[in-house]
């Protein structure tokens, strides 16, 4: 798939610091590229609102306070003994005590991070390494491994420990992607609400690890 080399010309721009802001809205602009010359829509991977909507939201809320649980309580802990350092957040330093800025982190995890990335990894991504591997349950869950893994990779400035930490990240929002039927409704969710939780835990100066 010509594809995966504009993925990795994007990853290597973005570490020359090439990109403004984020990588995401590029590879959001490819995926979408990709599917017009296919013939396909967004709504065909899922980014629909079926009639049973509202379990799906209140499904997506949940587990994205049940992520954010196992990821303070569990995962991080564990993950910082084992390598001897929490996630490095230095960047969102300046956000401790500034509401302006918490405002705008807010407003940056529905959007670029919820919407974009889930549309990204869980959406394009993941259905095309699918294509790749081929769309059997083996497939499916190479895909989900496959995809996470780099997932986490284009989290590197958060050190190993964000590496790993967002690579469990994609495992859990592509496994709530297959169970609800492959609609993005519940990893978008899942996702601000994890990340939105991270920001009021970042501006109150509580969050582990932060400088």
């Amino acid at each position: 798939m010509p594809e995966i080399f504009a993925f990795a010309a994007l990853f290597a721009a973005d570490e020359h610091h090439l990109l403004y802001l984020s990588k995401t809205p590029c590879l959001l602009a490819l995926g979408w590229v990709s599917l017009a010359l296919r013939g396909l829509r967004w709504r065909d991977l899922g980014w629909s609102l079926p009639l049973h909507w509202k379990r799906l939201v209140l499904v997506g809320v949940a587990a994205g306070m049940a992520m954010e649980a196992l990821e303070l309580f569990a995962t991080q802990p564990l993950l910082a003994r084992l390598t001897g350092t929490y996630p490095d957040l230095s960047t969102f330093q300046s956000v401790v005590g500034n509401v302006q800025l918490l405002l705008l982190m807010v407003a940056g995890s529905w959007t670029l991070a919820a919407v974009g990335e889930e549309l990204v990894w869980r959406g394009y991504a993941f259905n095309r390494a699918a294509d790749l591997f081929g769309r059997t349950t083996p497939g499916w869950t190479l895909s989900l491994v496959a995809v996470s893994v780099v997932f986490g990779l284009a989290h590197s400035y958060q050190g190993l420990t964000g590496v790993v930490e967002n690579t469990l990240d994609g495992l859990l929002l592509g496994g709530l992607y297959l169970a609800s039927g492959r609609n993005l409704i519940v990893p978008v969710l899942a996702h601000g609400m994890s990340d939105m939780l991270d920001s009021l835990s970042i501006f109150s100066g509580h969050y582990p690890g932060l400088p």
